[in-house]
């Protein structure tokens, strides 16, 4: 860890600018005091950047979705209806074939979506702060959601395993009407299945959502007052 934390950041601008630069301008700001990439008490703290980066994206993203109709007013986590509602049969023939029902069981759907996301943020910020960042300053230098990416191979599906016990208790004590008839008119589906099926669809939202908010702050590193990011990313 540096002693002199704001000049380490310093250098980590300096590369980033350099390596967008071509290799003889990073070359030469790795001949800099303090900017060595690796050891030492010179060492930047790329993994720090990625951990910081990906906590403030996944909290940020958290909390736009667990807001009230967060998924459903979501430029990129608006949940489409799963798949599984689409399934073809002889009782397919009224209700979930009429558009009204299906936008309504739709609204519904990413509403008790919110619960699933509620369940997985626990889940997610213990990774974060646990999570071994390998290939750092690739991921700083990256695409736009490098680490987005990177922790969402990481964590695999922990979060739909996180989220299907929670969306199958909101369908199961809401005993809501919408998500029964749907499930009425599909023969051999249950509860389980659908929690299921949501789950995933809420998994891809969420990746998207927190993805979105690394490609901003990267971006726009000004939203943020994390003090390292903003220097990191900045100009």
């Amino acid at each position: 860890m540096f002693e002199d934390q704001s000049a380490a950041v310093s250098c980590i601008s300096l590369q980033r600018r350099g390596f967008l630069t071509g290799g003889t301008a990073l070359a030469g700001i790795l001949l800099l005091p303090g900017c060595a990439t690796t050891g030492g008490m010179g060492a930047i703290p790329y993994d720090e950047v990625v951990r910081r980066l990906l906590e403030a994206s996944t909290r940020n993203a958290f909390a736009r979705l667990t807001a009230p109709e967060g998924f459903w007013d979501s430029a990129v986590g608006r949940i489409n209806l799963p798949v599984l509602f689409g399934k073809r049969g002889s009782v397919m023939q009224g209700m979930l074939r009429s558009p009204a029902f299906r936008d309504q069981l739709q609204h519904r759907l990413n509403i008790i979506a919110e619960d699933g996301a509620r369940a997985a943020a626990p889940v997610v910020a213990d990774t974060v702060r646990t999570i071994g960042i390998e290939n750092a300053y690739a991921l700083v230098t990256g695409e736009p959601t490098a680490a987005t990416t990177y922790l969402r191979a990481q964590m695999g599906p922990a979060l739909v395993n996180a989220m299907i016990p929670q969306l199958g208790q909101m369908m199961r004590v809401a005993s809501d009407p919408l998500v029964g008839q749907a499930l009425t008119l599909l023969a051999g589906v249950d509860v389980a299945d659908a929690a299921h099926a949501l789950a995933l669809e809420a998994d891809n939202a969420i990746w998207y959502e927190i993805g979105a908010e690394e490609a901003a702050i990267r971006h726009d590193p000004s939203r943020i007052t994390d003090p390292l990011l903003r220097r990191a990313f900045g100009d």
